[in-house]
């Protein structure tokens, strides 16, 4: 245990030095020496890793997962509407055979189809779950085949609603039963969980709480980086001490004014509150995102976009999808200082520059403190 203390002693000696008349020069500097550079490189590496990874976060969440999780909520409420579009042009019986289902419902199959080929190509999606989009793009084909199917013979009633009803059950498997308000139980349809959450609602829907899932995970700033700026910020406040400290030491021993190279080997250090502003509104942006992510998949529906649809110039519900999705760019977009995009790979090898500098500098007052003559000089 005693001979623990005196290494205990000379760590925080080097790390929290203070200058007395009986400290020798070539021990201050030589202490100087290794800690100075220890703290800068404690300073500037966990800083760089840690806000390198919030902005890498919020880059996956600005260019993948929100974009994927606008395009799943899109194409699962289209679907829906087109679902519903069918239903209304086949109750025209015969018409419907010679005028074709509605432009909507082409419209909306068409938008649900690019929306989640959008998806497929936005690299947020793991192969499992890729896989999964490829059988939803399966089912999706086979209830268009039905719903042709249907109109084809829209004459006969038994089969127009057999065919409809089985291309109604590819497209969702789970519905609220018909009320007095809500005749079309169609139109009530509700993700299913579960071994009989096969169809493509249930799918898209799936797919969009795992992509929620990631997009929480990635919006939170995880221990690792946490104790990665709490190293550095100790560090951080060593290190200005401890050069505030070495310019006084040398300021009074070896009558210099100032020590330029410390001085220059400081001016990174001037960087690392700005880039900290920077996390901190990236983090806050983040967070925001995730609350509006949670929206698009859990407040969107048929009702909002159709009322939106009807009503273009009136005041739009704050859960339609359109402005869901200029709120998440915004938000990510918004949520940082734009002139830093790129400074973090120079985080570290500024350090290491700053570390070289004070280095050098005290390794060279230390090696030539011995001709100095000044009065005052320790010997």
């Amino acid at each position: 245990m005693s001979g623990g203390r005196p290494t205990l002693r000379r760590a925080w000696q080097w790390l929290w030095a203070t200058e007395s008349k009986r400290t020798r020069n070539h021990a201050y500097l030589r202490d100087r020496l290794l800690a100075l550079p220890l703290l800068t490189a404690l300073t500037f590496a966990p800083f760089a890793w840690a806000h390198a990874t919030l902005r890498d976060d919020a880059e996956y969440l600005r260019t993948q997962a929100a974009p994927a999780l606008v395009d799943l909520a899109d194409a699962r409420v289209s679907l829906q509407i087109a679902d519903r579009e069918a239903g209304d042009s086949l109750r025209a019986g015969r018409a419907v055979e010679l005028s074709g289902l509605s432009e909507r419902y082409r419209t909306r199959t068409t938008r649900a189809t690019q929306r989640l080929n959008q998806v497929a190509r936005s690299g947020a999606l793991s192969a499992p779950e890729r896989q999964d989009l490829d059988v939803v793009a399966g089912l999706l084909a086979d209830y268009g085949t039905w719903t042709a199917w249907a109109q084809a013979n829209a004459a006969d009633r038994a089969l127009r609603e057999a065919a409809l009803a089985y291309a109604r059950s590819i497209l969702c498997s789970a519905r609220e039963p018909a009320s007095a308000n809500r005749p079309d139980g169609h139109l009530a349809c509700r993700p299913a969980t579960g071994s009989t959450a096969t169809a493509v609602v249930d799918r898209v829907t799936a797919l969009e709480r795992a992509l929620q899932e990631r997009l929480s995970d990635r919006a939170e700033p995880g221990a690792g980086v946490l104790v990665a700026f709490g190293v550095s910020g100790v560090a951080f406040l060593l290190l200005v001490r401890g050069l505030w400290r070495t310019q006084l030491f040398l300021h009074h021993r070896f009558r210099l004014y100032v020590s330029l190279p410390l001085l220059a080997a400081a001016l990174p250090l001037l960087a690392l509150p700005l880039l900290a502003v920077d996390a901190v509104l990236v983090q806050s942006a983040q967070r925001d995102a995730e609350s509006t992510a949670r929206a698009l998949s859990g407040e969107t529906s048929p009702g909002i976009e159709s009322a939106a649809e009807a009503d273009p110039f009136g005041t739009p519900d704050r859960y339609v999808i359109a402005a869901l999705e200029d709120s998440v760019d915004g938000e990510l977009a918004e949520g940082r200082l734009a002139f830093l995009d790129g400074a973090a790979a120079w985080v570290v090898p500024a350090g290491l520059l700053s570390a070289a500098l004070t280095g050098a500098t005290l390794h060279s007052y230390r090696r030539e403190y011995v001709r100095l003559t000044r009065p005052g000089a320790a010997p």
